[in-house]
């Protein structure tokens, strides 16, 4: 407890005008990149043994990519969702269960579970690092099914970049990137304007409208060596938004228009202190406060108003220490504190903070007993305030057959706490059909109360399940085979399955007299994904590449298979007859494609000029159930498979100029409903300056 509070009382005054990457001076090696996310410490691509996608600035800046969201979505084994904003699905698990990280520090401010990446500009962005599979074993609670981080370009000696883009529906996009160092210190600031008409970015919408968006972001970073051995990087992230909505949404056959605004504002503050007693050991004291404020104000046509309003508040205390044993062992050992709170409409007091508290420790082992054979082991134990502790262990490994062959094997127990909305949410939707959603630690007394004032029309049989939540858990595999003949040839081909007990789910509990729908949460569910991934790269030429990506991926619930083998769930046939459901008709869970692929082509020679074309493919998935069954089947309603196509071309001048432009969805797909991120066919033209480096400081 002392020393908690001296890190408390040396990290706060620091923390009001701080923040920092745990990444420090990240660096690239000759011929292998360097990764920091999987390990939480600096190594080398190919000794890492788990699932890693390495998305550089370069990759990032040709293809055009203004926000997070733009460059996700061409990744292989992800998918972008549309509901509350966009989130992101790994490997077939839910937005909630990836942790999303900037310079290894997390994002908060989630809606039913989503966390919006729309808001994340990538001007500044030096690499994303995204790891897939159970990673609760170093992060702790929401990396179930992996992390994505993005680490922002700290180490560049440029003085000056900027650059415009103006593109379909009066996109505009200002960034400037200015840097200052000396031997001994640097500073980094960027600074980023984002304006556009826009287009429908809420689920359900009845039609594609404007949704202007104005965002100024910030970010802030500073490092100053006090000796050789010893440095402080501090800092500041910040970023306000401004959305206009006009939103249509179907309830219950029953259309709902309202109109209004939203308003965003999200900060980081955060600092490090690094030491290193010698070559062997080095240790960081890291703190880091974040806040994400959130308010809608919405009137529908009938006039009534709709105010939603979140405030999120994180404070994070943590020290970790990395420690050279011998030649053929290393460990990383660690601990912090997180500390809080969220003050929402959706609960029962906007006034009233709802806290949390969570203490945890980890270690992760590293042994090299030969240049061909890497095995890691690590675990984490989290105390958690309002739930039991929980244990996340880990075991990895990398076998080098040859040069050219190498396998990967990761095995790891993830889990994910309840979060506030699923505890303490008391929310009813006036702009979507007056439906409820109560949070199970006050869903029993609320609609009971409901019921003696005569309210309540209809209460199910989940009324009376509902109990105190527990954690969710995942055990998750990874398995990878790598081949690389040649510097110019790759092929990947990795397995990969989840299987997630507890699973959290939304239930329908009863209805209102009126019909309107009352909702909580139930620990009910069994599922699993698995699937296969195959990545194949070749440099045909020094100036030309191909790189093409597939995945197949299979999810269900356990318990409905279950009972779809007992012969207890049933459909209708063509004439509308009740019959009993086959097994081959189950599709899984909703929002999954079963198939995945990409194709990228990609020119870029000595003298600046650069272009590609990338081709995008998913198949079907089932987005409502229609028949009644509860099973989502091949008689449900889907959303059709599509193809989307994207092509940039720009050019880099020796004098520092540089121009680029492009068009995303050439071939013009649309579907407002299930994709109201993907807006139809866009052009954008992009003018960019940057100090020669001739001129560097």
């Amino acid at each position: 407890m002392k020393l908690r509070l001296l890190y408390f009382l040396f990290f706060t005054p620091i923390c009001l005008f701080s923040q920092v990457t745990f990444v420090k001076d990240t660096i690239q090696l000759q011929g292998d990149s360097v990764v920091v996310t999987a390990t939480r410490s600096e190594r080398k691509l190919s000794n890492v043994t788990v699932p890693v996608t390495i998305i550089n600035s370069k990759s990032i800046q040709q293809i055009g990519a203004l926000r997070l969201t733009d460059i996700l979505k061409e990744q292989p084994g992800l998918t972008m969702t549309s509901g509350f904003g966009a989130g992101v699905q790994l490997q077939g698990l839910n937005p909630d269960y990836t942790i999303i990280l900037i310079n290894g520090e997390p994002l908060v401010g989630r809606t039913a579970g989503v966390l919006d990446l729309n808001r994340i500009a990538l001007g500044n962005i030096k690499k994303i690092e995204i790891v897939k599979g159970p990673s609760s074993s170093l992060y702790g609670s929401e990396a179930m099914a992996g992390v994505i981080n993005i680490i922002t370009d700290g180490t560049t000696k440029i003085p000056l970049q900027a650059s415009i883009r103006y593109g379909t529906y009066k996109t505009i996009d200002a960034g400037v990137n200015q840097a200052v160092s000396s031997k001994s210190i640097f500073y980094q600031g960027y600074y980023n304007y984002y304006s556009t008409d826009g287009y429908s970015i809420r689920p359900s919408s009845a039609s594609r409208v404007t949704t202007p968006i104005h965002r100024f972001a910030s970010n802030q970073q500073f490092k100053y060596n006090l000796s050789s051995s010893t440095n402080i990087q501090v800092g500041v992230r910040f970023t306000n938004e401004q959305i206009k909505n006009d939103i249509s949404v179907t309830n219950g056959g029953t259309t709902i228009h309202s109109n209004g605004e939203e308003k965003n504002t999200d900060y980081n503050i955060s600092s490090t202190l690094n030491h290193r007693f010698s070559n062997f050991l080095k240790t960081s004291f890291r703190s880091y406060v974040t806040q994400y404020n959130s308010t809608q104000n919405l009137l529908t046509i009938s006039g009534a108003p709709y105010i939603d309003v979140l405030d999120h508040l994180f404070n994070r205390i943590e020290n970790q220490t990395d420690w050279i044993v011998n030649k053929k062992l290393t460990a990383i050992i660690g601990g912090g504190t997180v500390m809080e709170g969220v003050k929402s409409s959706r609960y029962d007091s906007e006034k009233v903070r709802k806290t949390n508290a969570n203490q945890y420790a980890f270690s992760q082992w590293e042994w090299m007993p030969n240049t061909k054979f890497i095995f890691i082991g690590g675990v984490r134990f989290d105390h958690n305030q309002t739930y039991a502790s929980a244990w996340s262990p880990k075991v990895s490994m990398l076998y080098k057959i040859n040069k050219q062959h190498k396998v990967r094997l990761s095995i790891g127990e993830g889990f994910k706490a309840p979060d506030f909305r699923q505890l303490y949410l008391d929310f009813t939707n006036a702009a979507a059909g007056a439906y409820s959603v109560f949070g199970t630690a006050q869903a029993q007394k609320v609609i009971g109360q409901l019921n003696t004032l005569g309210q309540i029309g209809t209460l199910y049989n989940n009324y009376y399940q509902l109990k105190a939540l527990q954690p969710e858990y995942a055990t998750g595999a990874n398995l990878s085979w790598e081949f690389e003949p040649n510097a110019k040839n790759f092929l990947s081909v990795q397995l990969f399955r989840n299987d997630i007990r507890n699973l959290i789910e939304v239930q329908q509990v009863g209805a209102y007299i009126t019909g309107a729908q009352i909702y909580s949460y139930l620990n009910i569910g069994r599922a699993f994904t698995t699937g296969l991934e195959i990545e194949a790269k070749r440099q045909i030429s020094n100036t030309f590449s191909i790189s093409a990506a597939y995945q197949y991926l299979e999810t269900g619930d356990k318990d409905q298979i279950a009972q779809i083998k007992s012969g207890i769930v049933y459909t209708r046939d063509a004439n509308g007859l009740s019959r009993r459901l086959n097994l081959s008709e189950y599709v899984g869970l909703p929002n999954n494609s079963k198939h995945k692929a990409q194709l990228k082509f990609n020119y870029s020679n000595q003298n600046g000029l650069f272009g590609n074309l990338r081709a995008l493919y998913r198949s079907k998935w089932a987005v409502n159930n229609t028949n009644g069954n509860e099973v989502y089947d091949n008689g449900d309603s889907f959303a059709k498979g599509y193809i989307a196509l994207h092509f940039a071309l720009g050019k880099d001048y020796v004098n520092g100029f540089g121009l680029q432009v492009g068009c995303d969805n050439i071939l013009n797909y649309i579907d407002a409903i299930h994709l109201p991120n993907l807006p139809g066919r866009t052009f954008f033209t992009t003018l960019k300056y940057q100090i020669p480096q001739k001129h560097k400081l």
